[in-house]
């Protein structure tokens, strides 16, 4: 199943004032904190997979970098953490004396 906003439960993990702190990381932060070209539209968490919502653990990106850098974070902490596979594990021939 694809992981997106739609099937995710960090909305419910946002302070209620979320919308607020937004407008304010993209206002102090005009320009993607990324790249430094686009006008930042999206607050990022600075660092991955947290649920620090401060002002200081959050910068201004633009929407292409933004899903660059978690489409990055997303495949290391899924390398970091494999799930387990169902392929068996390898069998001795039957022909072969134990």
């Amino acid at each position: 199943m694809a992981h997106n906003w739609n099937t995710s439960d960090r909305v419910k993990r946002l302070p209620k004032d979320w919308p607020k702190r937004r407008k304010a990381v993209i206002e102090r932060d005009v320009v993607c904190q990324i790249c430094f070209v686009r006008p930042a539209t999206v607050a990022d968490h600075i660092v991955p997979k947290t649920d620090n919502h401060e002002l200081e653990a959050l910068q201004g990106a633009c929407d292409p970098c933004h899903r660059q850098k978690t489409a990055k974070e997303a495949a290391a902490f899924r390398a970091a953490s494999p799930q387990p596979t169902r392929k068996r594990p390898p069998e001795a021939h039957p022909g072969l004396l134990n």
